[in-house]
């Protein structure tokens, strides 16, 4: 992955009206959408605008304090997600609807609460199902609740803080060539699976274009069409170093870009620093749990991440 100021520097091309013009009337041609040229010229302010302020949001949190951190990033994530739906939907935003953040949170215990266990729960509507739909096509999401420790257990950054402090990794490292990719055994075990079993399991949720799928002494060797589509898919997941990992348990092979993982977490994050103070702040001082390492790891990881992958998706589009 780039560097930091890399990742931003690949935004700067946006900094000119013409050049947002011209870039949103190529996807609303794409996209056969009427009107394409005054749509183009109406959006093309609003989409430098909210990448500005996501990237202020950001170089914000590289300077604020960790306590705070949540916020600017929540925000700042926003704000490049609302750039990036600009590019597939001109009438961004058309009701209030879509303003609101679609996910909520569970009236927290004060008494032996547990972040990693804590839940939020996904909503049909507002800001989260938009942009899911319009930027990931994910029109149904796979749960309606889930737990932080999951949408941890799902990004790869976070692999070794669970070896560290839960003794255990849910991912698997694989290896990937330019057409092939192999899997070590040891996933069957950790699946509980057969060879026959875990070859459909894999093939009903991979979106790879599979040529030929073997069991060798070394593990499985898939081939596929096409060079590994980095980034986007289904059911590996990419550390930002570009290595890919494959889940090891089967309750993380659900379809959820990492973009959404993000986006719950920080929304969560972000409430907690607003709105349980108390908690908060007894989380840093008084070392007393598991969460705080979690925690301080994610908001490392997505500070540069979520500008990174945002960045890939609108490169994506420029093609």
């Amino acid at each position: 992955m780039q560097n930091e100021d890399e990742i931003w520097q690949s935004f700067t091309s946006f900094q000119s009206t013409s050049a947002a013009q011209k870039f949103l009337k190529k996807n609303y041609d794409r996209l056969e959408l009427p009107e394409a040229d005054m749509k183009s010229y109406d959006n093309s302010y609003a989409f430098i605008y909210y990448i500005e302020h996501g990237k202020k949001y950001y170089h914000l949190a590289s300077l604020a304090p960790t306590e705070v951190k949540p916020v600017l990033l929540f925000y700042g994530m926003i704000q490049l997600i609302k750039a990036c739906i600009l590019t597939v939907d001109p009438e961004y935003p058309a009701t209030t609807a879509v303003l609101a953040h679609g996910v909520t949170t569970r009236k927290r215990k004060k008494r032996d609460y547990s972040f990693l266990l804590d839940e939020v729960k996904l909503q049909n509507h507002g800001l989260l199902s938009h942009f899911s739909a319009h930027l990931f096509d994910v029109n149904h999401f796979p749960f309606e609740r889930i737990n932080m420790e999951t949408l941890f257990a799902r990004i790869p950054e976070m692999n070794g803080t669970f070896a560290e402090i839960k003794k255990w990794k849910p991912l698997l490292e694989i290896q990937v060539e330019k057409n092939s990719l192999t899997i070590s055994p040891s996933l069957l075990d950790e699946l509980k699976m057969t060879e026959r079993r875990f070859r459909d399991f894999f093939l009903k949720k991979t979106s790879l274009a599979v040529s030929s799928f073997e069991m060798k002494k070394d593990g499985f060797t898939l081939q596929f069409d096409g060079s590994f589509p980095c980034y986007s898919c289904q059911p590996f997941l990419f550390h930002k170093n570009g290595q890919a990992f494959i889940p090891k348990r089967r309750e993380l092979y659900f379809i959820l870009d990492e973009v959404i993982v993000h986006y719950l977490l920080l929304y969560n994050l972000s409430m907690i620093c607003r709105y349980e103070t108390e908690w908060w702040y007894e989380l840093f001082y008084t070392f007393a749990s598991d969460d705080l390492p979690f925690i301080h790891q994610f908001l490392h990881t997505t500070a540069t991440k979520i500008p990174y992958l945002l960045s890939l998706y609108l490169k994506k589009r420029r093609n």
